[in-house]
């Protein structure tokens, strides 16, 4: 673990609003990690293509969740993702 955060900076999701308004965080290497908490059935978009929706957290605030959508290959591959799961 050490070797793959070297150089990079570690930003906990319940930050991550914070950091944004204050950093340009594209000009950063950074990582940040989560638990989903929530998983929303796959919903169909306009386009007839399947998406997933996760709420996100890192147990720090339960009421600061980031809600990451997922499409397309990544959709396929992970939507069956356990809720619980890092």
């Amino acid at each position: 673990m050490d070797r793959k955060m070297a150089n990079r900076k570690l930003i906990r999701l319940s930050q991550l609003k914070s950091k944004l308004a204050i950093e340009n965080l594209e000009e950063i290497d950074w990582v940040t990690f989560g638990v989903i908490v929530k998983k929303v059935t796959p919903q169909s978009a306009n386009n007839g293509r399947t998406f997933s929706i996760w709420r996100l957290n890192d147990l720090r605030d339960l009421n600061q969740c980031v809600s990451l959508f997922l499409f397309g290959d990544i959709h396929k591959e992970h939507w069956k993702t356990e809720q619980g799961t890092v």
